[in-house]
């Protein structure tokens, strides 16, 4: 799981590295200040997957005396970072140089340089929005819910701010085609500078949605309700669920989820050793999912 969701981080990567390139050429060629915002955005969005790479490789870190339970939870910090990088770098710069541009609006050259490079960066913006989606598809195979909800419910920044990076940079680009356009097509000057404050809104909004996320992860979150569930069924499989009360859940980090069990140990069989008792409800919460990685009890 986690190796697929930095396939998906890797993947965006690439794609976001290729069309930034191409409408910094087609900017210089046609002038068009949306060119110029979204090769302003997909440059971003390349210092942002580059950030959540970072925070992928600190979050490996072995546990040690500062960090007893390991460094995953790094990566959320990384991942909020993201989220400030693309309200300050893609939203507010894009809104101020199209307010700029709206003073003094200017006809777009060479619009075919744009219009060009607007829909090669379409195709490997949406190969790059494929690949995450698939992904994520993947992920809940058990229990199948919406892409939007699933943004929701992940834990896993590579994931939904890959989809959701990508998903704004695919309507960045239809929003620049149709200011392009309309400069080009209809005479309407101010239509490019309008475009390029429609992808700032965008932009910012993009960021609260990640920062919302990312900011209940950071304040601890406890794990997707469908685990929860599969908890407790696993605990009635094994015939100690009325011996266990309360099951709380946190998730450390994406692939680092603590559990505790309120346990009754009057419910305890009289034969059974303490510490064997525990180590089989344990090994049992285990053997939902790997990310699993703590068990505690609190005896009643």
């Amino acid at each position: 799981m986690a190796e697929e969701s930095k396939r998906v981080v890797y993947t965006a990567l690439a794609g976001n590295l290729l069309v930034a390139a191409s409408k910094f050429t087609a900017a210089a060629f046609s002038h068009s200040t949306a060119m110029l915002t979204e090769a302003i955005h997909s440059s971003a969005d390349c210092v942002n997957q580059v950030l959540l790479l970072v925070g992928n490789v600190r979050s490996k870190k072995k546990a040690d005396r500062s960090h007893p339970f390991g460094y995953d939870g790094e990566i959320y910090f990384w991942a909020f970072v993201v989220a400030v990088m693309v309200l300050l770098v893609g939203g507010v710069t894009s809104i101020y140089q199209g307010a700029r541009e709206l003073k003094h609006p200017h006809p777009v050259e060479s619009p075919a340089w744009s219009l060009i490079v607007l829909a090669l960066s379409a195709v490997f913006e949406a190969g790059s929005f494929i690949v995450g989606y698939r992904a994520s598809r993947r992920m809940v195979r058990r229990h199948p819910v919406s892409t939007w909800r699933f943004i929701k419910l992940s834990k896993d920044p590579n994931m939904y701010e890959s989809l959701l990076e990508d998903g704004a940079a695919l309507i960045g680009i239809a929003l620049a085609a149709v200011g392009v356009l309309g400069s080009v097509l209809f005479g309407l000057l101010w239509m490019d500078a309008a475009a390029s404050i429609a992808i700032g809104v965008l932009l910012i909004a993009n960021s609260y949605v990640i920062a919302y996320a990312t900011r209940s992860l950071i304040a601890g979150e406890a794990a997707a309700p469908a685990l929860q569930t599969e908890i407790e069924q696993a605990l009635r499989r094994a015939a100690v669920d009325d011996e266990c009360g309360d099951v709380k859940s946190l998730h450390l980090g994406p692939n680092t989820i603590i559990i505790t069990v309120s346990l009754d140990e009057r419910g305890k069989p009289p034969d059974v050793p303490v510490a064997h008792h525990l180590a089989t409800i344990a090994n049992c919460i285990k053997g939902v999912d790997e990310r699993i990685r703590h068990v505690f009890f609190t005896l009643n």
